[in-house]
């Protein structure tokens, strides 16, 4: 089963960090443009478990589909987990810990996910999966620098 982690120091406070995350509005503006993102379904300005949110993207080929996903754990403001209901993956487990560190927040990601469609998913994840999601989270990384860094100056 494919893993991906990723961990960024931002210079921002743990409150600050667990306010931008949790806000399921937000999901947009760290998601690549060409992705289409768009939250279908009504959402508060806060998560909390349990909470379902139901997204429309374009993964490929211009084919919007619809991602479903459950918040189904959380500790505020340190860690909450999401996970795919429906959607593109076989199975999708996204762990986001945050945690307060000299000079500001570190924010760690572990993503454990399955293609679906055996051995043709894995020739799919080689092919074009993978650099897909590694954008996504190039993207994310540097948007949230950004930001977060240029509200310092």
């Amino acid at each position: 089963m494919p893993t991906i982690e990723q961990t960024q120091t931002l210079p921002i406070s743990l409150d600050q960090a667990w306010r931008f995350l949790s806000d399921p509005k937000n999901l947009s503006t760290i998601t690549p443009p060409e992705l289409g993102f768009q939250i279908a379904s009504k959402v508060p300005s806060e998560m909390y478990e349990g909470l379902i949110i139901t997204y429309r993207i374009t993964p490929m080929l211009g084919i919007p589909m619809t991602w479903v996903s459950e918040i189904a754990h959380m500790r505020a403001p340190y860690y909450f987990v999401d996970r795919q209901l429906c959607g593109p993956y076989r199975y999708w487990h996204h762990e986001h810990e945050l945690r307060e560190v000299e000079g500001g927040v570190e924010m760690s990601d572990r993503i454990n996910f399955g293609m679906p469609f055996g051995p043709f998913g894995h020739v799919a994840y080689l092919l074009f999966v993978k650099r897909q999601l590694n954008h996504i989270f190039s993207f994310r990384r540097k948007v949230l620098e950004e930001k977060f860094t240029a509200s310092l100056k």
